[in-house]
This record gives structure tokens, C-alpha cells and sequence, in this order.
């Protein structure tokens, strides 16, 4: 069997005059990748598209190298949590759970074993046996997760699949997406709940305005970013003392004052860190943190929303396109446009 895997090129979808995707180009292997971007920029979309739900309009899209729309083959190798809260209220979990494991070519014994370990996997061991439609919305999530994976999917596609949750269901999901990663899935998850993220995997894809804004690893990414300069945040005793001894060094452009440390504006953070931690040890000042404010995914998120609305964007592309690539060390690209430049 193929290696689990996604692969797009150039692939598109419009409904009549509205283009909700546009030329996505891509290529992800085994692990956990993150999938944001803002409300309406083509997560759903493109989700149901690898999800063999939707047609391509344009481009292509592989599934374990298979095309997936109307592919069995594929489409066995899939499976999907959809936002959407549409279950069979009637049935108890360990019913509807069963009945689409059987959907997937199970006998009725072996789907009821899978239909079990799964619910256990969530959580939902002592509710199994009730009717989901009086589950609790957080209960229901993970009844629909449990259907998304009791086939042993190579490839896995949750949409929003934290909505609803509270903070111990969370914990059980993510572990549970963690460890099927480890054992060679691919699991693609769209959120709006960031800092999930971040605890669960520092691989992400942002979409915005229907087209492929940037790919790969957080702190990679922020690095190709050259617009926007490092923010490096020191709280001491005498910021003011600090900013005057390093406004000179190379790489700094700017330095801005809070009630209690300095924030400083850096081309070059590594070089900036290295000065600040010198200054600090020659001038003998109190220290008690130093962070920086835009390492995080949301500040991320946020410069990338901005710089795609503004017509320049970062994008993974197989082979698509005029731009840099710079290489990574877990066998994928990232590339990053020249302003102006087209995807």
C-alpha cells in the first residue's frame, strides 16, 4: 500500500462566479498539520474536496495516490469528522457507530468490536449504550470522532473538531489524534482554537481568500517574513539604560517603552538576543523576562491574513510557480512569493 498521503496541484473550486479555492498546490506525509484560516477563506472546501465529497474544478487532488471523488479505493483510506452536527439521534452511539463501520465493508462482529474500542478511545465508554440524541454537545464531538476513525484511516479530516469540547474532552481528543499520527496517519484539522495548535503540532497550512498562504513549521514560516521585523521583549529595572547601550547595534530599527521593560524591533533576533544578554551582564541589570510577542501561532495567523490581503502570500507548491523554496529538515518546502508574484 501507498504511504498515507495528500497531494494537491493547482487545485480549484468555484461555485458559479464565486471561487472558494484557488489553485492549492501541496504535498503533506504523516503527522498532525493544523488547517486555518479566517471564516469563509475555503477550510471547509478544500477539506471536502480530499474528502472525495466535492469535484475538482481544476487541478487535481490524490488521496495514498488515489483521486478520491467517486473512488472507493480511496475513499476507504479516509476518514472524516465534518463540522457539521448531523447524527442518527435515534440510535445509541455504539449503533451508529457500528453501522458505518459495517459501511466500510465490516462483518457485524468486527464492526462492533472497532464500534467500541473506538467510543473508549474518546471517552465515551459508560455512554455507548444510550441514545446519542440525549448526548451533551461535547459528547456528540466525540461520538462523530469515533465514527471518523473506527476504520483505521490512513488519512484523517476533522473539521472544527474541538467545538463544543470541554477542556478534559479536549485533552483525550488530542491525545487521541496525537497517537494515531505516531502510528503513520495523516491528520488535517481545521480550528479556530489556536492555541490547540500550538500543544498539539507546530506543522501548520493557512488558507485565506481561497488560496494557500503559507505551509510548514511555525518559527520557519515567521522567519520568511521580511516585512514584518522580530519583537524582542525585555522587563528589567532600567530599560531605559538598556535601549540607549544597544540602539546602535546592527539589526535593531526600533525600540518602543512599557512601565516596565523595553520592546525592541530586530531584522536579525539572534544577534539582538546575543546583544541584549552582553548588555545585560556588562550594565548589571535586573532581569525578569524576555519574550517575544510575535512567536506565538496567533500573531502568526494574523501577519499572514494581512499579508495575503494586501495580494503577497506564503505557499507550499509542487512544483507550481516562480518562487523561493527553502527546504526543511521533515522531507516538505515551504516557498515563499515575491510581492506581486502569482500562485
Amino acid at each position: 500500500m501507498t504511504e498515507a498521503s495528500i497531494r494537491t496541484v493547482r487545485l480549484s473550486k468555484w461555485y458559479g462566479k464565486v471561487t472558494a479555492l484557488q489553485e492549492v498546490s501541496l504535498h503533506l506525509g504523516p503527522g498532525v498539520w493544523g488547517l486555518l484560516g479566517p471564516n469563509g477563506s475555503g477550510k471547509t472546501t478544500f477539506l471536502r474536496l480530499v474528502a472525495g465529497q466535492l469535484k475538482p474544478a481544476l487541478g487535481e487532488v490524490q488521496v495514498c495516490g488515489h483521486r478520491p471523488f467517486g473512488n472507493p479505493e480511496a475513499l476507504r483510506r479516509i476518514g472524516l469528522c465534518p463540522e457539521a452536527d448531523a447524527l442518527y439521534d435515534e440510535l445509541t452511539a455504539v449503533e451508529m457507530v457500528t453501522s458505518l463501520a459495517e459501511l466500510s465493508g465490516y462483518d457485524k462482529g468486527e464492526a462492533k468490536e472497532r464500534a467500541i474500542e473506538a467510543l473508549k478511545s474518546f471517552g465515551l465508554e459508560e455512554a455507548m449504550d444510550r441514545r446519542i440524541g440525549g448526548y451533551s454537545r461535547g459528547m456528540r464531538q466525540r461520538a462523530k470522532l469515533a465514527q471518523a476513525v473506527v476504520h483505521d484511516p490512513d488519512v484523517i479530516l476533522l473539521d472544527e473538531p474541538l467545538t463544543g469540547t470541554d477542556p478534559v474532552s479536549r485533552q483525550t481528543i488530542l491525545k487521541e489524534i496525537r497517537r494515531r499520527a505516531d502510528a503513520g496517519a495523516v491528520v488535517l484539522f481545521s480550528t479556530h482554537v489556536l492555541p490547540e495548535v500550538e500543544a498539539l503540532t507546530d506543522q501548520v497550512l493557512l488558507i485565506a481568500r481561497g488560496q494557500l498562504v503559507a505551509q510548514g513549521r511555525v518559527h520557519e514560516i515567521r522567519g520568511l517574513l521580511e516585512e514584518h521585523p522580530h519583537h524582542v521583549r525585555v522587563e528589567c529595572d532600567r530599560p531605559r539604560e538598556l535601549a540607549a547601550h544597544l540602539v546602535s547595534v546592527e539589526g535593531i530599527v526600533g525600540v518602543k517603552f512599557a512601565p516596565q521593560g523595553a520592546e525592541f524591533m530586530s531584522w536579525d533576533p539572534d544577534a539582538t538576543y546575543t546583544a541584549i544578554a552582553d548588555a545585560v551582564v556588562g550594565l548589571g541589570i535586573d532581569v525578569w523576562s524576555i519574550t517575544s510577542p510575535d512567536a506565538d501561532l496567533e500573531s502568526l495567523f494574523h501577519y499572514l491574513v494581512e499579508r495575503s490581503t494586501a495580494g503577497a502570500g506564503t505557499g507550499a507548491d509542487a512544483g507550481v510557480g516562480g518562487a523561493r523554496r527553502i527546504a526543511s529538515g521533515q522531507g516538505y518546502q515551504q516557498q515563499i512569493q515575491a510581492p506581486g508574484g502569482s500562485q
